[in-house]
């Protein structure tokens, strides 16, 4: 299992603390510090398109029209941060966000 976020995000945290108690121990990709690579941007744009974004971050508020118009491949490679999160890939589905329907996928007892 590898997990796409933020080490500073509460929600982040809030989602990988409730993955350790259910015995997960995946790989944390800050994508501020360690960068995504470009395979799993790919990856991430294929299955999400433009829902990879997330539209209400300070990130994308800074951002000009023009560069608000850019495709979101080119968006979250200039700024990682502009990706919606969590993003979790396990055993190769993946997954966005920490609402109730990915947590019933993770968290089922």
């Amino acid at each position: 299992m590898r997990f796409f976020g933020l080490k500073n995000c509460d929600t982040c945290r809030k989602a990988l603390k409730n993955l350790a108690i259910m015995g997960y121990q995946p790989e944390v990709v800050d994508v501020r510090s360690d960068g995504v690579d470009r395979a799993d941007l790919e990856a991430i744009i294929t299955e999400f398109g433009d829902a990879a974004i997330n539209r209400a971050s300070t990130t994308w508020r800074g951002l000009s029209d023009d560069e608000k118009a850019a495709d979101p491949l080119s968006l979250l490679t200039a700024h990682p941060t502009l990706m919606k999160r969590p993003v979790i890939e396990a055993d190769g589905r993946w997954t966005i966000g920490w609402k109730a329907d990915v947590q019933a996928v993770y968290l089922k007892s």
